[in-house]
């Protein structure tokens, strides 16, 4: 994967703290994602194996940070 299409932590809170607003993708299995207590209160979960299925719940009007285990 390219680098520039990758956001460390960081970045992100960097960005956050300046105001800036993310659209959040848990793309976590549903084992992963069952078995785990961190979840982003706003995140759409999309499991990687149905991505396209959610391309059009995607919001298109800030940038997307998808995140898996």
């Amino acid at each position: 994967m390219a680098d520039d299409l990758r956001i460390t932590v960081d970045e992100v809170r960097r960005r956050m703290k300046h105001g800036e607003d993310f659209a959040w993708i848990d793309t976590r299995n549903p084992q992963a994602w069952a078995q785990s207590d961190v979840m982003v209160p706003e995140a759409l979960r999309v499991p990687v194996e149905n991505f396209e299925d959610h391309l059009y719940d995607i919001p298109k009007n800030k940038p997307v940070v998808a995140y898996c285990t």
